[in-house]
């Protein structure tokens, strides 16, 4: 099984993969090649299992070979719709966009000549959130030797667009935390933001027509400032009780609750958990929420440890909760997910 993730953190990917009973056969920038992979990997983006290994130093002959794998795969196999046909491989080896864009075109050639309908058919982009897709995938490993398969899985991370009011870089991060989850904030909602300044999450919400609460003691930026679908609330973070608490103390109502909690601050993982992630879920102060934690100064596969242990805030009050390891995200985990009532 293929594991792709983001480069620079292969080494923490092959950790979870081993963590969770995994055994590791190969790795390099970004990917893990592997076996008895556990069913949830928050560094893997993209899952990809029951491929080969092909090799050739020369365009034409290598693109041969992945020709001759795909249409003898496609025996008994009617395609009617787009399907994704994706190369790629590491950016991190300089010149080697150049070698996947050359194989890629002599590959295409050679399926249009035996099968044009499906090959009008090949989408070069990875399907859009998660799900399991049938298509064909070629990474490169190397400048000439790939690993090709059908099956395929994405896990929902992918690059986001930018937006020139969003006030923060961290704007992106939640833009793909709603693609994990499979959800948005909508107009009639309401939003509150923990921590919200300079507030890219605030005014992402608010851009889809969603109330929000950014309760942060520093200043509001950008499309988020005099935003009016947003009240600024200068208060601790940390110490904000929304209006409803009193009321819902003692009980999980989620009639109680807003919509959806955002957070996203710089600190320790544990303090966040103990003091913001528990009490929302618990009290059913929140339906849905998305929150990042910081693994910078702790262990990240002993934090995945904890996050997915059966007694924790999360198993607890959102079993469903996706943990990833976002595109856009560096030294941090996104939690995304729904709160259970019981």
């Amino acid at each position: 099984m293929l594991l792709i993730g983001q480069a620079g953190f292969e080494k923490l990917l092959a950790g979870e993969v081993t963590a969770g009973g995994g055994v590791v056969r190969r790795q390099g920038p970004g990917w893990v090649l592997a076996e008895q992979v556990p069913a949830e990997v928050a560094f893997a983006h993209v899952t990809v299992t029951g491929g080969v290994e092909l090799a050739g130093d020369k365009v034409n002959a290598l693109a041969q070979q992945i020709a001759d794998y795909f249409m003898q795969s496609l025996q008994g196999e009617r395609i009617e719709a787009p399907w994704p046909c994706v190369f790629a491989g590491p950016a991190e080896m300089v010149g080697l966009g150049r070698r996947i864009g050359a194989v890629e075109e002599a590959f295409l050639a050679l399926l249009k000549k035996r099968f044009s309908r499906v090959a009008k058919l090949a989408t070069p982009d990875l399907p859009r959130g998660v799900a399991a897709t049938r298509g064909l995938l070629v990474w490169f490993t190397d400048f000439g030797r790939v690993l090709v398969a059908r099956e395929l899985a994405t896990n929902g991370q992918r690059r986001m667009a930018d937006d020139d009011l969003a006030p923060s870089r961290s704007y992106l991060k939640v833009e793909e935390a709603y693609i994990v989850l499979g959800r948005e904030p909508v107009a009639g909602e309401t939003v509150v933001d923990l921590g919200a300044a300079p507030g890219g999450w605030s005014y992402s919400a608010a851009k889809r027509g969603a109330h929000v609460i950014a309760v942060d003691n520093g200043p509001l930026k950008g499309g988020a400032l005099n935003h009016p679908r947003i009240e600024h609330r200068m208060e601790d973070a940390f110490n904000f009780q929304p209006s409803f608490a009193k009321a819902s103390e003692g009980t999980t109502h989620a009639g109680m609750g807003c919509d959806w909690l955002f957070c996203d601050m710089v600190e320790e993982p544990h303090h966040v958990l103990k003091h913001i992630v528990e009490p929302w879920l618990s009290r059913g102060w929140c339906r849905r929420f998305v929150v990042n934690l910081k693994f910078g100064r702790v262990d990240p596969i002993a934090l995945l440890r904890e996050l997915r242990a059966p007694d924790s805030v999360l198993q607890r009050h959102a079993p469903g909760v996706c943990i990833r390891h976002l595109y856009h995200d560096r030294e941090e985990f996104t939690l995304a997910g729904e709160v259970t009532v019981r």
